[in-house]
């Protein structure tokens, strides 16, 4: 029978409207009915021969074929190697560095895609013969949101000849945290203060929300300090008008370990990232007296790994800084409420920070004497060679006076 260009446009589009088994069944019925040759169905209809022919065997038989798309094409590495992702981002984890900027969540990755497949077989075991190509590797990693693009405004000033070493030491506390069911790690920062008043923040919002076309003083500030505990993705905010000084920073982490002592009853060491700043560097004085009270109230280890200088981004708690900034972005800062408000709905890992605002007024410029500042050197284990950006404070004895 003679098809009219007509019906041959009604029939593929009627048989386009079917899919699988059903529009095998169609083609099949189509042929027979206008007495068409599986060659007669290719050239008119433009069905492919083989799917004719499966389908006047079912119409025969009345068998209908299973279809298996699932199992077609190739599949993903990870179909293979189900773990491989996980291993990844365990892998890449404390390599990871902020946008300095905080205007995205970006995160930029330190280590590239052959030092990642080297790691991979030497430290999770998977074999040479397994493992994917370099350039799946930088896919996945991509895929994972860790960006290995060098851009220059995340390059460091300055790289000083311990960077190396700092990082190595880094990864090893790390790793042996993880590994620890004794030891808790955290991370510990402040972020820049923030003004309070009709400032633009650089950001768009969706109601129209216009910030004033010219700087004048702010009605207030208030400045972040976060306490981060990576491995569960907890966050702890704190707003202060005051100073963050060495007496607040430890003031948050005692406080915080108070509230928190029993959740964790088998914790004997606090490791805390630290961004070497100048309220909570190794030779702060202040600081290491307070921390060593610290370890000697508690009777708990503390271990302080600091990151090198100009690389505090890749401290953990910085990256909620870029969620946090990112959030609040494009919004009125006008109120301590405002502040207080956006910080306490947002979420990193899922999760809503708790949030406080500390009304104690802190001063700075406080420190110990030479001599304090000699007997507390005792209490302190220096890791040789790294003795600014490792120390380790053992619980002094509680007879030992410390006040």
């Amino acid at each position: 029978m003679e098809l009219s260009p007509l019906m041959c446009s009604w029939l593929m589009e009627t048989a386009h409207s079917f899919h699988g088994a059903q529009r095998r069944r169609f083609m099949a019925q189509t042929v027979e009915a206008f007495d068409l040759s599986q060659r007669q169905a290719a050239t008119h209809l433009g069905w492919a021969r083989d799917t004719v022919r499966k389908g006047l065997h079912e119409l025969h038989s009345g068998i209908t074929c299973l279809d298996n798309f699932s199992a077609r094409g190739r599949k993903p590495v990870e179909a293979h190697l189900p773990h491989l992702l996980e291993d990844i981002a365990d892998l890449v984890h404390d390599q990871l560095q902020a946008d300095p900027t905080f205007q995205t969540t970006r995160l930029y990755c330190r280590v590239s895609a052959a030092e990642v497949r080297k790691q991979l077989i030497d430290r999770k075991g998977y074999p040479e013969t397994q493992m994917p190509s370099i350039t799946t590797i930088t896919a996945k990693l991509n895929r994972l949101g860790f960006r290995l693009r060098p851009v220059t405004k995340c390059k460091p000033q300055k790289n000083p000849k311990e960077t190396d070493a700092i990082f190595q030491r880094l990864d090893l506390v790390h790793q042996r945290a993880a590994q620890s069911t004794d030891t808790l790690r955290l991370s510990l920062d402040a972020k820049a203060p923030v003004l309070i008043g009709p400032f633009s923040r650089g950001g768009k919002s969706r109601l129209g929300t216009a910030g004033v076309d010219h700087d004048f003083k702010p009605w207030g500030r208030l400045t972040p300090f976060g306490l981060f505990l990576p491995d569960s993705k907890e966050l702890d905010l704190y707003f202060t008008a005051s100073k963050v000084t060495s007496d607040f920073i430890v003031d948050r982490l005692e406080e915080w370990w108070a509230a928190n002592r029993a959740r964790f009853p088998r914790i004997e060491r606090l490791l805390l990232d630290l961004d070497n700043g100048p309220e909570n560097h190794s030779r702060r004085s202040q600081f290491v007296y307070r921390l060593v009270q610290l370890a000697q109230k508690e009777q708990i280890t503390i271990e302080l790994a600091y990151y090198p200088p100009y690389h505090s981004k890749y401290n953990p708690i910085e990256r909620c800084w870029g969620v946090l900034e990112v959030y609040w972005n494009g919004e009125l800062l006008d109120s301590e409420a405002a502040v207080l408000g956006f910080a306490r709905s947002m979420t990193y890992g899922g999760k809503h920070p708790q949030v406080s605002r500390v009304s104690q007024t802190y001063s700075s410029g406080v420190c110990r004497s030479t001599k304090e500042m000699k007997r507390l050197e005792q209490c302190l284990q220096r890791l040789p060679g790294l003795e600014k950006w490792s120390v380790i404070i053992p619980p002094p004895k509680p007879d030992e006076l410390f006040s």
